[in-house]
């Protein structure tokens, strides 16, 4: 009986040798007497394996193309010459197979012998015993003896490289595989790894021979995984031993949301693995999700509530019960005296969808107002008014696979492989494969030297002209007729587009007008534009750089006008995309964190909309919009906003103008805090409820493509609570009755509720893996694709974008412009990334400056500099570097003591209020102490630390934030 074997219904269980191969022409061939039929391009080695038939193999893995090196894999093919490796003959039509006879197992034994003559026989004292591939294969070909023995040369006494903080490497072990060095080049494309020397003295080497601390390894983990031998392994692992059972959750970093099999003993984390079955990662990872999860169990966590009548009171430890209470008569207090708008919540992007939606719940039904955000307005707001004024739904349009059919790749104001990058990895492949790269960014980031790619544009703008420069994108695809004139005609508003057409043909937005705007040449602007017009496939990628503007939502406009043009919409390799910074920033404003939208970015002065919601909560909804955390901090200070409610955000650290944000922390009459750490903006509270991590919880994530994605539990809460427990104890306390047993339930709650969620549940997510929203009866599976064949708005809109200049520009007084990002190895305000030996790569942040500009302020590397703007001084360490144009300065924000955000300004976007953290017009000078803010962080710092450890001195127990001093 002939069996078809579909790739796409494989297990990602199980390694299947070689990667699917998803042709439509189908093969059929006979394996040991089995009839099967398989994709045109499947190796007998996977065709074997999915018939359930086993090959031994070392070499070979599905993640990774065919290689050969092994020989173990070879099979027997009627009418073929030799023994050919399985792994590297594709099937083809009619071919008889035979994977076992005497003559096979006779090679097979001859080769494990040779392996084995020059490895150590130290099996029972191994880390990888129970889980090493050679040890395996050695009991599958049936090896019994070792004729050679260890005489003569080899290679036992190599010594092991212990420099990577969370690996270490043996080399003593290595059968020179390749696996390793494969790995990093077709999975994480860094090259970091090669084969040196030939024959007996091959062996793997990192850069060019150095320590892999030294190398450009990025610690992804990718040969740790690819390893089949203890050569590579966690340091978690030798040290702690296997773990012995696992649970597929979702990494709670960046938005792009990969999957991980985190393996457990008990209730302790060994290690945390990429899963091969995650729809956003497949497999891969990077340092931080891999292994940068000790953070979860770090003697910093809060474990008990606390709350003090005053932020210069030592804190009390209490029980559940008399913090919650404490919290809720506050709240009640308050109101009573200064009015219902006297209070609100902000909600957090690290935390689960469920956890968002209960936490703006609780402000509209409990403290009976619309006072309630978000930190993903502080970041991303800007695209969900752009994309929902002109293509209809406030989200990025594709899947992260995407990527691998674009022709031309477009990336703003983003820089993947820092903030992003699994997904990074999965685009420079694309790169490899030919497709073109234009990165618009005021720096060099490393996208552009991607490995075997040749070619990239790079516009180098001025910091603030994104508009100018879109516009000028735009007037060269429409005046030289790049435009798709019948995706125009069918898919768009025409009087719209005829408006925007004579708008943007005017001659002010030429390249070569706006040359002095953007400060890019404008014939480079000019081959930018046609080489995106005029592929088959054109996609735009973007970040903050885009979003964190005063004109934040005319630029996200502006990319979708360009996109509407040249009609790289509704079908894979193009589309708008934003790359969302944090884990959970698409589900927090998909959950109704804003104070003028519900869930679903349903608006509050909608009759119909609130009737609903008042239905199934119970209590009337207010129709006017509530307090943006901006508003929320004027009001403080003017006395009139006296108590908000904190989920998992840190305001204090991550909202600009920081000084005015802890005076408003300071008008407060009561701050509740729900953290894991006593972050900066703990260090204000009056109450504090110890959060739980993603690892102590069930939920779900939404990710950057919109796919949600489930996070279970795989250890019981350090204090006894999920965070969502938390939120219902205080509904209740308040006297607003919330009862769930399980996030099931609340995500039950909000698929009623909300329609883009309408078929989400567990089961279903349990059932498919992860689900791209809108899911609905029309789209019972989600949408992976946005906008095929309509938009939600009907027709794609085209909006006017005119360039106004921020007022954040350079002058006598403040020269340069500053722009602000990201590190790999730090996450967002570090509270997390702090708290693990990612700390060796990034300890403190730095001030990169042009070597122009250096020079012209006698600076030099390592030098302390003090940076000064409107808004107030820091100091940090310089690091001259030409990856930024002369003029411009740019320096990360993972450091609180760093005082990044003393610095930027309360500019915002014209429309959502997003602070314009990317352009702020500083002096730089060199100086040789700290700066009157930084000092006084550090007294603050101090004090704080003593009162949450009962006055003791604790200087020392929290991660290092202060470096200028030293």
């Amino acid at each position: 009986m002939l069996q078809y074997f579909d790739p796409k219904h494989a297990s990602p269980e199980r390694d299947y040798g070689t990667p699917a191969r998803l042709s439509g022409t189908l093969v059929s061939l006979e394996i040991d007497g089995t009839e099967i039929s398989v994709p045109e391009g499947t190796s007998v080695l996977r065709a074997a394996a999915l018939a359930d038939i086993n090959i031994p193999k070392l070499c070979a893995s599905d993640n990774l193309e065919a290689f050969g090196s092994c020989r173990l894999c070879a099979v027997q093919i009627e009418g073929k010459r030799g023994l050919p490796a399985s792994c590297t003959t594709p099937v083809e039509n009619g071919m008889q197979v035979t994977t076992q006879n005497s003559r096979l197992a006779k090679l097979r034994r001859n080769v494990m012998e040779l392996y084995i003559s020059d490895h150590p026989l130290d099996c029972l004292t191994c880390p990888a015993n129970g889980d090493c591939e050679l040890q395996d294969m050695a009991g599958a070909v049936g090896l019994r003896e070792v004729r050679y023995g260890f005489d003569g040369e080899n290679h036992l006494a190599a010594e092991t490289d212990d420099s990577n903080p969370y690996f270490s490497f043996d080399p003593s072990k290595c059968i020179v595989c390749s696996r390793c060095v494969r790995a990093c080049n077709e999975v994480q494309g860094t090259f970091a790894l090669t084969i040196e020397g030939r024959g007996f003295d091959s062996k793997v080497a990192a850069g060019q021979s150095e320590a892999f601390m030294d190398s450009e390894c990025v610690s992804c983990g990718a040969c740790v995984q690819a390893c089949p031998t203890s050569t590579l392994m966690e340091k978690s692992v030798i040290e702690q031993g296997q773990p012995e059972h696992s649970v597929i959750t979702t990494c709670a970093y960046c938005g792009v949301g990969c999957s991980f099999k985190a393996e457990m003993q008990g209730d302790r984390v060994v290690r945390m693995v990429p899963y091969k079955g995650g729809d956003a990662n497949h497999g891969h990872s990077c340092v931080k999700g891999r292994f940068a999860f000790g953070y979860a169990t770090h003697p910093d966590r809060l474990k008990t509530p606390m709350i003090r009548e005053s932020i210069d009171q030592p804190w009390r430890e209490v029980g559940w019960e008399e913090a919650i209470t404490f919290a809720a008569e506050r709240l009640k207090a308050i109101q009573a005296k200064y009015g219902r708008e006297s209070i609100g919540g902000i909600t957090s992007s690290r935390c689960t969808n469920e956890e968002t939606y209960l936490v703006q719940k609780l402000v509209r039904a409990a403290f009976h107002n619309n006072n309630t955000d978000t930190c993903a307005r502080v970041c991303h707001s800007p695209t969900g008014f752009g994309l929902k004024a002109t293509l209809g739904e406030s989200a990025g349009t594709q899947t992260f696979d995407s990527v691998m059919k674009a022709d031309a790749i477009v990336v703003i104001g983003a820089n993947p492989t820092d903030a992003h990058p699994v997904f990074a990895s999965q685009m420079r492949k694309r790169l490899r494969q030919g497709a073109e790269l234009i990165v618009v960014d005021p720096r060099r980031i490393d996208l552009l030297k991607t490995p075997h790619h040749r070619g990239a544009q790079h516009l180098a703008l001025r910091p603030g002209t994104n508009v100018a420069m879109v516009n000028a994108l735009a007037h060269v695809v429409i005046s030289e007729g790049l435009e798709d004139r019948e995706f125009i005609a069918k898919r768009c508003d025409e009087s719209g587009y005829l408006a925007w057409r004579e708008f943007i043909l005017e001659e002010r937005h030429s390249p070569e007008n706006v040359e002095a705007i953007t400060g890019v040449p404008a014939e480079q602007v000019r081959r930018a534009a046609r080489t995106y017009a005029n592929a088959a496939n054109g996609a735009i990628y973007y970040g903050l750089g885009v979003t964190e503007h005063s004109q934040g939502s005319s630029m996200v406009m502006g990319i979708a006008n360009l996109a509407l043009a040249t009609g790289n919409i509704g079908r894979e390799g193009v589309g708008v995309n934003p790359l969302r910074g944090q884990n959970n920033v698409q589900g927090s404003c998909d959950m109704g964190s804003f104070p003028h939208e519900l869930p679903g970015y349903q608006h509050v002065g909608d009759p119909a909309v609130r009737e609903r919601f008042e239905a199934a909560w119970g209590v009337p909804i207010d129709d006017e919009p509530g307090l943006r955390i901006p508003n929320m901090f004027d009001a403080a200070v003017a006395g009139e906003f006296k108590a908000l409610y904190v989920q998992g955000e840190d305001i204090a650290q991550s909202d600009p103008n920081t000084q005015h944000v802890e005076l408003a922390l300071r008008s407060l009459e009561c701050l509740i805090v729900q953290d894991i750490f006593l972050n900066e903006t703990a260090k204000f509270a009056h109450v504090l409820l110890p959060g739980s991590s993603f690892l102590e919880k069930d939920g779900t994530f939404t990710n950057a493509e919109r796919r949600i994605n489930r996070v279970r539990k795989v250890m019981p809460p350090l204090a006894g609570k999920q965070d969502w427990e938390v939120t219902v104890d205080l509904a209740n306390a308040l006297g607003y009755p919330m009862n769930y047993d399980h996030p099931a339930q609340i995500m039950d709650e909000i698929a009623t509720l909300t329609p883009s969620f309408t078929g989400v549940s567990y089961a279903r997510l349990d059932e498919l893996g992860s689900i791209q929203w809108p899911c609905n009866e029309e789209h019972p599976q989600g949408m992976p694709t946005m906008h095929i064949e309509d938009f939600p708005i009907g027709l794609g809109q085209f909006a006017i974008t005119d360039y106004v200049a921020s007022e954040e520009r350079s002058n006598r007084r403040f020269p340069l412009l500053l722009t602000t990002g990201r590190i790999l190895s730090q996450y967002n305000v570090g509270a997390q990334t702090r708290r693990t030996d990612n700390q060796a790569w990034h300890d403190e942040d730095v001030l990169e400056l042009h070597p122009a500009d250096a020079e012209l302020r006698g600076v030099r590397d390592g030098d302390w500099v003090g940076i000064t703007s409107r808004a107030g001084q820091t100091v940090l360490r310089a690091r001259v570097s030409d990856r930024m144009p002369p003029g411009v300065v740019y320096t990360t924000f993972h450091h609180p003591g760093s005082g990044a955000n003393v610095i930027t300004t309360d500019s915002s976007d014209w429309a959502t209020n997003c602070p314009e953290y990317k352009v702020t017009a500083v002096q730089v000078e060199k100086v040789s102490q700290p700066s009157a803010w930084q000092r006084q962080f550090q007294s603050f710092d101090r004090l704080q630390l003593e009162l949450l450890h009962g006055g003791k001195d604790a200087v020392g127990k929290q991660p290092s934030t202060e470096r200028a001093n030293e």
